[in-house]
């Protein structure tokens, strides 16, 4: 059992502490805020995770995990202390490192034992080695600190199974000393370990993640042509997910990735990679895709309407991605003002999401428009003129094609997420506008009847 103090209790730190309390280690949790130590103390998550309040609750009564703002207090006597404090984007791109910084610097005039500083906040490639002269510069007692570093690899909303189940853990150290104490804090997870230099971790970080954020933005790319030339991108995608070498995952198309860590280290290493004079063409490329495909959804409804002006838009989820209230980099973000900037009345709905929305866009008059969180699904579709669907949550999917055609005023549906059949949409007469397939249109007959077509 090792006595670890965590820095940060976002995503990253958070779910790091608990897990680790979990598996048997004596934990403590640092946070600048008190207002947010406090709710902590009395077990209630400042971030929406499934299963994590649990744990959190539990390992607390148990006396096995604490959260304070005394930082000297936790990292005196700690054997390892993980950094998991925020590297928001800068306009240039790059990475913020003052979090990571100014957690140094507490660590080094804190310690007063031999300890092991383990960065899990994605840095750019190089920052670990930085960390450790900083902390050498402002040491204060005569101890043996050295820092190692341990990306992580959750998914919002699933962070705590993601650790629990993880396909690999990824240290990078210099030093067999390092080495060793980070392989003895994990082993009790019992999962693969993938044990490299600090630079090599590093880069394996935004490799993973810009990989994965590649194969979004070229299925959104090949959806788009799917449309022009009379193809199915769920089709191709399924046809495409039998073979070994691509793989079933992340094959979705849809309206982009947002969340905290694909367009950011996206960014990041691209940003990166120009410092070194070199250019990372495919990255550019997926950062240029999905910058378009985000409002992709707004253009065909604009090709479609008028204007939006003075009409009822029923918008179904806010958030990144189901499982989580986080709006980081959503599309909701990039389509709302545009909508609002026409004069939409916009009903939106999340199951999750709509409280952190409405501190973005407060519930009324909004530029031309007005926005208004709806409480439920149905209230959001009733007398709805149009309807966009951001987040496929699973109380969005589960509600039956018929119901957008009872509810609404005019059936007219704009699916970012692929969440229906498009015959299923022909079927009860919804005018249904998804991505990557043929729509299911209106045709209007000179007999002034209407019927729903392929077109």
């Amino acid at each position: 059992m090792y006595k670890i103090a965590v820095a940060g209790t976002g995503y990253v730190g958070l779910v790091a502490g608990v897990c680790f309390a979990e598996i048997g280690h004596q934990v403590t949790c640092v946070d600048i805020d008190e207002e947010k130590v406090k709710l902590m103390k009395d077990g209630i998550s400042p971030i929406f995770e499934t299963d994590l309040e649990e744990l959190m609750q539990k390992n607390y009564s148990l006396n096995k995990i604490d959260y304070t703002t005394n930082y000297k207090e936790a990292y005196r006597d700690a054997d390892a202390i993980f950094i998991g404090v925020g590297t928001p984007e800068q306009p240039d791109g790059s990475a913020n490192l003052s979090h990571i910084a100014t957690v140094a610097r507490q660590i080094a005039e804190s310690v007063e034992k031999d300890c092991l500083v383990i960065v899990k906040s994605t840095v750019p490639v190089g920052t670990n080695d930085k960390v450790e002269q900083f902390i050498q510069d402002f040491l204060v007692n005569d101890v043996k600190v050295e820092v190692a570093s341990n990306p992580e690899f959750l998914a919002q909303g699933s962070a705590v199974h993601d650790t629990f189940k993880a396909q690999r853990i990824i240290i990078g150290t210099e030093s067999e000393w390092a080495e060793e104490i980070l392989t003895e804090i994990y082993k009790p997870f019992n999962l693969p370990i993938v044990s490299v230099n600090r630079r090599s971790a590093e880069m394996i970080k935004y490799a993973s993640n810009d990989f994965l954020a590649l194969k979004i933005s070229y299925m959104n790319d090949i959806a788009n042509l799917c449309e022009l030339v009379g193809a199915d991108i769920e089709d191709v995608a399924e046809g495409m997910s039998y073979d070994e070498r691509i793989g079933s995952k992340f094959l979705n198309a849809g309206i982009g990735f947002g969340g905290s860590c694909f367009p950011k280290d996206t960014k990041a290493l691209e940003y990166l990679s120009r410092q070194n004079g070199y250019h990372l063409n495919t990255v550019r490329a997926a950062i240029d895709v999905n910058k378009v495909q985000k409002t992709m959804l707004y253009k065909k409804a604009n090709n479609r309407l008028i204007t939006f002006d003075g009409l009822k838009v029923a918008v179904l989820g806010l958030t990144f991605k189901p499982g989580t209230d986080d709006l980081r980099e959503a599309p909701s973000l990039e389509n709302i003002p545009l909508l609002l900037d026409q004069g939409a009345d916009i009903y939106a709905y999340d199951p999750i999401g709509a409280e952190n929305f409405s501190n973005v866009y407060p519930e009324g008059k909004n530029g031309n428009g007005s926005i208004k969180y709806a409480s439920t699904i149905e209230q959001a579709l009733k007398g709805a003129n149009v309807c966009f669907i951001f987040t496929d949550w699973g109380e969005i999917k589960s509600v039956a094609p018929k119901t957008y055609k009872q509810l609404m005023r005019t059936p007219l549906l704009f699916d970012g997420r692929n969440v229906y059949r498009v015959e299923d949409m022909l079927e009860v007469g919804v005018e249904y506008h998804s991505i990557g397939r043929e729509p299911a249109t209106i045709k209007v007959k000179e007999s002034k009847d209407v019927e729903l077509q392929k077109s």
